[in-house]
């Protein structure tokens, strides 16, 4: 009789949800020492840039500038936890601990895995701005209750940027590389894309450069929300948003996908 190879894969959403929720385990499991951080982390940037800066600098786009600042980095920490669960996180998943190996063993395909930890960089990402909001928001530096959209386009800053984080794990071939993505994209990023300061305040003749940066267009975002300045210029960010991630995404997995089944 011939046998039937065949496997009988359950519903997409079921698929996508068992991928997320081994991550929500795991990540969990140390709940104490992996939510903290978000926390701290707001008061000890406003504390040491803030404060410090705001003693020379009082207002920076007609707002105070602890106000400025406040209101971009709930994006900024949903951008960085996508990029290290997608970077590093990826990479020990594929090179160091197998993880693939045996979520393969499940009825499961590598796209299922993949965008399975895109949607839990987003899910972070809603947790991380959050965990900022509620910061920034217990000190009065944040408009309410406008600024309670921010987990939403914080979502979309996690996927965008597990997107982007994909494809560079697709590309480098050890774990200290991603120095250079870190160092010297995402970082000078946060000081160039609007977070610190307009980019309206960069010389006309670098402007053009900020608006490729993929964070400018979610901080952008998330500052119309904040104060309900909704503009139909938005529509371009959000445009580019979608672009972004369905390129990065669709190169990254199926690049991805090559080093995982060898």
């Amino acid at each position: 009789m011939p046998i039937n190879n065949t496997v009988e894969y359950p519903p997409l959403a079921a698929r996508l949800y068992s991928v997320w929720f081994r991550h929500f385990r795991v990540y969990t499991k140390h709940l104490l020492s992996n939510g903290l951080p978000p926390f701290l982390e707001p008061l000890i940037f406003l504390a040491g840039i803030g404060i410090g800066m705001g003693k020379y600098v009082e207002n920076m786009a007609g707002m105070p500038y602890l106000t400025y600042l406040a209101t971009g980095l709930p994006i900024t920490a949903a951008m960085f936890t996508a990029a290290f669960e997608c970077s590093f996180g990826t990479f020990i998943r594929l090179e160091f601990d197998h993880i693939y190996d045996g979520m393969l063993a499940a009825p499961l395909t590598v796209e299922d895995c993949l965008i399975g930890e895109i949607l839990w960089a987003g899910s972070k990402g809603v947790f991380f701005s959050f965990a900022v909001i509620i910061v920034v928001g217990a000190f009065g530096l944040i408009p309410l209750p406008w600024s309670l959209m921010t987990p939403i386009i914080g979502f979309f800053t996690g996927i965008m940027f597990a997107s982007l984080s994909l494809l560079v794990t697709s590309i480098v071939s050890n774990i200290n590389q991603f120095n250079f993505y870190f160092t010297g994209f995402l970082s000078p990023m946060f000081f160039f894309a609007g977070v610190v300061f307009p980019i309206e305040n960069l010389p006309k003749a670098l402007q053009p450069f900020a608006e490729v940066f993929p964070l400018t267009h979610v901080v952008r975002l998330c500052r119309a929300a904040d104060f309900a300045d909704f503009k139909v210029s938005l529509l371009f960010d959000c445009l580019f948003i979608v672009i972004f991630t369905l390129v990065t995404a669709w190169i990254g997995i199926a690049r991805l996908k090559k080093k995982i089944m060898v």
